[in-house]
């Protein structure tokens, strides 16, 4: 009885021993069964990096090329700039009911149209006191020059000083914008909107001298284009038919 007591202590250590020496083959067995899964997650997180990389850089350059986009179009159509504005004019678009592109060699009767709904405004609208200054400070930066040869559209006291279609418009946008969104529009925006449509009615014309802008490096915005700021620049070097009646 007692060697078979002592035969089953035997076997009982000798069971536990091997158990014992088991377990690290199946703790190495676990460990090896975890690896692919930790490849697996480092190999998703790398991607995403590499993912969010390519995110953040495209998303960097769509950000450049809206800040460094130029004032003017400098697609050339033909020969020449594309200075011509387009769609609908902001906040005062809806209110007069019209459009940049109203105003159009390929229809001069809307054209027509539309210069005499702005010029309305002139004849309509009385300025006086510090409206009055603000008018004349704006409008007496811009002229009608290859229509009719007066330094501005208005005279020093801001009475008309030229008495085209085109400049009949201009001054009545003026004095609509003055006093209809007084705040909305400061003193440049509102000479740029008048340039705008200067461009509409001379489009050839503006186009030539955008070029010789371009050409010495001047920045193509409405105001240097269209404006006294560089009238006379392109002397000589500009025809071209207007849109709309003189």
């Amino acid at each position: 009885m007692a060697r078979e007591s002592h035969k089953k202590k035997e076997a009982t250590t000798e069971h536990e021993i091997a158990a014992t020496a088991n377990i690290p083959e199946k703790a190495h067995t676990t460990e090896k069964s975890h690896n692919p899964m930790v490849y697996a997650l480092i190999i998703i997180v790398l991607s995403l990096l590499v993912y969010n990389q390519f995110a953040i850089s495209g998303l960097s350059a769509k950000i450049t090329d809206r800040a460094t986009s130029p004032a003017v179009s400098s697609i050339s159509s033909g020969n020449s700039i594309d200075v011509v504005p387009r769609g609908k004019p902001a906040i005062y678009g809806d209110e007069i009911g019209l459009s940049y592109d109203d105003v159009s060699p390929n229809n001069p009767q809307l054209a027509d149209v539309t210069i005499r709904k702005l010029s309305s405004y002139d004849e309509q609208i009385k300025l006086e006191g510090a409206d009055l200054q603000r008018y004349i400070k704006i409008v007496s930066q811009i002229s009608c020059e290859y229509c009719c040869g007066a330094d501005s559209i208005i005279f020093s006291d801001g009475k008309p000083a030229c008495g085209c279609a085109h400049s009949y418009s201009m001054r009545g946008l003026a004095k609509y914008l003055i006093t209809k969104h007084p705040n909305e529009y400061t003193d440049d925006q509102i000479l740029e909107e008048l340039g705008k449509w200067k461009t509409l009615f001379f489009p050839t014309q503006i186009a030539q001298k955008a070029e010789i802008l371009k050409s010495k490096g001047i920045e193509l915005n409405y105001i240097n284009m269209a404006s006294n700021k560089y009238r006379g620049i392109e002397s000589g070097s500009t025809s071209g038919k207007m849109v709309g009646g003189c």
